[in-house]
């Protein structure tokens, strides 16, 4: 696929994955526009930092207006959808917005895409949707279960998104990433929490140590979107992006203290638990579609990746708070 010729669109491209992804498509020559964000600072997020900011197209908007998207989408080929609210302790506290922004916002930029004549949409889930896993590894045939607001809002975008392709001819492929880490992620994630305390607090306060998660280095979860995108078969379809492995929080915060030399317990703390019933106890995912029909499968080790993460959080500790439990 020769990426110089589409002009595609980012959305959430100030965030986490987004950032990374854009860059990504400016690197492969794609003309690409970034959707950020609509802010009083003018900030870009991530992207502020970022050292291909002169060569990206970046517009301020909200994908709860439809206005800024449709202007957003002018003469885009191909959008990647990555924009959402994806906080899940605060899913309990605001729900409506999730509903709005995870489900309003996608129908937004569905109806924008179709109006816009777009190729592609690639839109983005999460392994969430699954709940706790009925069995494993978790294939996308598996039951979608809304354990939290934050995945019930998500299985309705994925549902947009389905309706929209099977409705409207809408070219859709919907990427569903697992526990997704690396350089950039904010404290509300576990990977960064437990490096931050690691290096500041006498003792790791964390949640549920026996849950289980299926961690992918973000350079790698990058490449699935990629490849997803480059696939014509993915369209109409759902692809998981993890590495078929799972690892326990509690055993996850052991590695990370092995690798920064730390020597300080781990505390399960109430306060962390989700909800009874909301808590998803295991998730591990079946990569068989992405490996055989988009030829992806990850690079990176565990160790590789936190390897890396630990670095760059060690270089940026003064945009953490390791003592706040950030939700």
């Amino acid at each position: 696929m020769q990426w110089d010729h589409y002009r595609v669109l980012v959305t959430g491209a100030g965030g986490f994955i987004g950032s990374h992804l854009t860059e990504r498509l400016v690197v492969m020559g794609a003309r690409t526009r970034a959707l950020v964000h609509y802010n009083s600072n003018s900030s870009w997020g991530w992207l502020d930092r970022s050292a291909v900011k002169d060569s990206l197209e970046v517009v301020a908007g909200d994908i709860r207006d439809q206005d800024s998207l449709r202007m957003a989408l002018k003469g885009i080929d191909i959008v990647f959808h990555l924009a959402a609210l994806i906080a899940i302790p605060y899913s309990y506290q605001s729900p409506l917005g999730y509903i709005r922004t995870n489900v309003e916002g996608t129908l937004n930029v569905l109806r924008s895409a179709l109006d816009a004549g777009a190729r592609l949409v690639v839109h983005t889930s999460t392994s969430e949707v699954y709940g706790t896993a009925v069995h494993v590894p978790i294939d996308e045939e598996h039951r979608l279960r809304g354990q939290s607001p934050y995945s019930a809002s998500k299985i309705g975008a994925d549902k947009i998104a389905e309706a929209f392709h099977l409705s409207f001819g809408l070219p859709v492929a919907t990427v569903r990433p697992f526990n997704t880490y690396g350089p950039r992620q904010s404290a509300r994630a576990i990977v960064p929490t437990i490096i931050t305390q690691a290096r500041t607090e006498p003792a790791l306060s964390l949640g549920n140590l026996e849950a289980t998660r299926d961690f992918n280095y973000v350079a790698d979860t990058v490449e699935g979107f990629i490849s997803v995108a480059e696939c014509p078969e993915a369209v109409g379809t759902v692809i998981n992006i993890g590495s078929g492995r799972e690892i326990s929080i509690g055993a996850l915060a052991a590695l990370i203290l092995e690798l920064l030399g730390a020597d300080i317990p781990i505390v399960s703390d109430r306060q962390r638990f989700r909800p009874e019933g909301s808590e998803v106890d295991r998730l591990c995912a079946s990569n068989g579609r992405a490996r055989q029909m988009a030829g992806w499968q990850p690079r990176h080790s565990l160790k590789e990746g936190l390897g890396e993460t630990i670095e760059w959080i060690s270089d940026h500790m003064g945009l953490y708070r390791p003592a706040m439990y950030t939700i």
